[in-house]
């Protein structure tokens, strides 16, 4: 019952060549949309071109992954039961309320109707064309509506009896929706609790090897003393050179001699001219000294 009312709602949104494709996504996991266009021989576009109206209602979900070879992303998809299922009661409580309300209007309403023509008309209607048919000029006839109402109270029965199945398929869907949720909750938390199990385990080794080490008494460690080696540096004293004065000895000219001696220089074999005198200048310069 539930495929075929996946159907009906495929039908209804993507039209009728579309039927197959809500048996292949009614699945627990997500499809890839190239099985998918294999299985129903069409090609990728039109495959997608049909996911695509479904999902404008938000009737299916996907995912995407990457492929490493090629670097293009594939697409999985999943027809999403619960929402199909309310759309289908909003679609058959839509419908089921007109059906009422054409049981309501035959109930108290006269309707006419051309028997050539095969046209009907409410009462407004005929008694704006006279009742008289504006086809064929002929006069209308009162129609019986107890054929109409049996027809619409099957119908109002039959889209009821739908309405209540498709409400228990949507309760059972929300169950089993909802135990999966807990199954996720109780899964999370069991691997919370493992990891922090692992932790304190852990941290207990830890601790035990701490208190172990405290235990062991500890060696007394005698430091070497070491002593530094200074390293001599040598100051070179440089010693001074002392330089030994040249002493100079004193030069006497012959002309002094022969003035001290009062002999003419002529004698001495000099001749008298400035230079001598110069010298005797110079002598007495030296005696001031």
């Amino acid at each position: 019952m539930l495929q075929k009312f996946l159907k009906e709602v495929i039908v209804i949104v993507a039209g009728k060549q579309s039927e197959d494709i809500a048996i292949l996504l009614d699945n627990k996991k997500h499809v890839n949309e190239f099985i998918i266009a294999k299985k129903l021989d069409i090609t990728i576009n039109q495959t997608r071109n049909i996911l695509y109206k479904i999902s404008d209602y938000g009737l299916v979900s996907s995912i995407r992954k990457k492929d490493k070879k090629k670097g293009w992303y594939t697409y999985f998809w999943k027809i999403e039961v619960l929402k199909v299922l309310e759309f289908l009661n909003g679609i058959l409580t839509k419908k089921r309320d007109q059906i009422i309300n054409q049981i309501n209007s035959r109930e108290t309403r006269e309707f006419y109707f051309c028997e050539r023509c095969n046209i009907e008309f409410n009462q407004e209607n005929a008694l704006l064309n006279n009742f008289t048919c504006n086809e064929c000029g002929d006069i209308f006839s009162l129609k019986d509506n107890t054929k109409v109402l049996k027809e619409l109270k099957r119908n109002l029965t039959r889209v009821e009896n739908e309405i209540k199945l498709v409400e228990e398929l949507v309760e059972k869907e929300r169950e089993k929706i909802e135990k999966e949720k807990q199954k996720e909750i109780v899964s999370v938390k069991k691997k919370v609790a493992d990891a922090r199990k692992v932790r304190l385990a852990a941290s207990k080794k830890l601790r035990d090897a701490n208190k172990v080490v405290e235990k062991i008494p500890k060696k007394k460690i005698v430091k070497k003393v070491v002593k530094k080696k200074i390293k001599k540096i040598k100051v070179v004293v440089s010693k001074k050179k002392t330089i030994a004065k040249k002493r100079t000895k004193k030069v006497v000219h012959l002309s002094v001699y022969a003035k001290e001696a009062r002999v003419p220089l002529r004698q001495v074999g000099l001749k008298e001219g400035p230079k001598a005198r110069n010298i005797g200048a110079m002598k007495k310069i030296k005696g001031k000294k």
